[in-house]
């Protein structure tokens, strides 16, 4: 059953917020630019990193056994990673021999979702009608009901087990005669799925909050790879806990990283910067280096997404107050608020290009003065769109 909140906003209060919005705008600015710079001296310096790492990395075909000549070297080699370590969940007592074991938690809770829909009102006011709907789901974690907006769901939250989730690692993963440290076996994927046989379910007892009229083994229940809490594992109740469990077995993967002592270590580069990288299956050297190039600018790029929107949002909150005062006639307010967001747009974008230019002068001069004349013609496209907007 739906429930709804209606919040009326006098003229004088949402000015006073959109005044106050302005301290936020300025902080979303001033990180936004801060993100673009950083980036792109990131960028460039990882990119410098890779190359350098690109000219000295040697390409290692045996790595049964330990060469001291390789002692210090960059090295690119193919190989499997592999562990006769038995791995274990103390909590559970599942146990593996495998490179990690990976428990996954799930909760039976009651979510709140919510709709919004505001009015505006003749004389600057607002009206927000927001609507609230309540139903079970499994969920990553808790959900802390005392929150809720309807107060008969308020409280209504529990959990039978509160268990986290947790990988446990293999200590001694070896790659041929070398042992794969933990930053390099961090990035080994092909998950699967354990069938669970001994479960130590006592242990799990002791943290399980038992329902009236159960005890702790009669909702305990082991179904394949998942440990259910619950009464009815066909019928979810709220606060039933379901865990998941998976493995990672012994994989074929490609490396490059420096060789340190029978182990490896990240190679630094003479910026500073580090660099090492590890990838399922059998991968030769030029492949490896042009994932990481890929991999570095799919990054700028997300980066610089990220640092544009924070300035333009920004701007949008420094220019707010403008549309409020004009929603003293709603239709003027929406006119006024769309222009404004345009000149947000062109200025952020502008702005964003500036700081990039300026940030690409010390690495890609001749990029950078691009880049300024593209940001000149926002500038441009900004203060036309200002200017039809005071005529009009």
């Amino acid at each position: 059953m739906a429930y709804t909140v209606t919040e009326n906003k006098s003229w004088f209060k949402r000015i006073g917020e959109s005044f106050a919005g302005i301290i936020t705008g300025i902080i979303l600015i001033i990180v936004g630019t801060w993100l673009l710079w950083w980036n792109e001296g990131r960028t460039f310096n990882t990119a410098g990193a890779i190359k350098e790492a690109e000219l000295v990395t040697e390409d290692v075909q045996d790595i049964s056994r330990l060469d001291p000549a390789l002692e210090g070297k960059l090295i690119h080699a193919t190989g499997r990673a592999d562990t006769k370590d038995t791995v274990r969940d103390p909590l559970f007592g599942v146990e593996v021999t495998a490179l990690n074991i990976e428990r996954d938690a799930k909760f039976y809770q009651w979510k709140e979702e919510s709709h919004s829909e505001t009015r505006k009102k003749l004389g600057g006011g607002e009206e927000t009608v927001t609507t609230y709907t309540y139903s079970p789901a499994w969920t990553d974690s808790p959900v802390d009901s005392n929150n809720f907006k309807d107060e008969s769901y308020k409280g209504r939250n529990m959990v039978l087990a509160n268990v986290e989730d947790k990988t446990f690692w293999a200590e001694n993963i070896t790659f041929g005669a070398y042992r794969l440290p933990q930053f390099l076996a961090h990035s080994i994927g092909g998950e699967q799925p354990i069938t669970l046989r001994n479960v130590n379910t006592d242990s799990l007892a002791q943290v399980v909050m038992t329902p009236t009229g159960y005890t702790p083994q009669q909702i305990i229940h082991v179904q394949g790879s998942s440990v259910y809490v619950g009464a009815n594992p066909n019928n979810p109740a709220i606060g039933d806990v379901r865990i998941t469990f998976s493995q990672t077995p012994p994989a074929d993967v490609s490396i490059i990283a420096q060789v340190i002592r029978g182990t490896f270590e990240p190679f630094t580069a003479s910026n500073g910067y580090t660099f090492s990288r590890l990838e399922m299956g059998i991968k030769g050297v030029s492949a490896m280096f042009e994932d990481a190039r890929s991999d570095n600018n799919i990054m700028a790029w997300v980066l610089r997404a990220v640092g544009a929107f924070c300035v333009i949002a920004g701007l949008g909150l420094v220019f707010r107050p403008l549309s409020v005062i004009a929603d003293v006639i709603p239709i003027l307010g929406t006119i006024v608020d769309a222009g404004a967001g345009v000149v947000a747009f062109l200025i952020g974008l502008a702005w964003s290009l500036v700081v990039i230019a300026v940030a690409w002068v010390r690495y890609r001069p001749l990029v950078a003065c691009g880049l300024i004349a593209v940001a000149l013609v926002f500038v441009g496209l900004s203060y036309m769109k200002g200017k039809k907007s005071a005529q009009a």
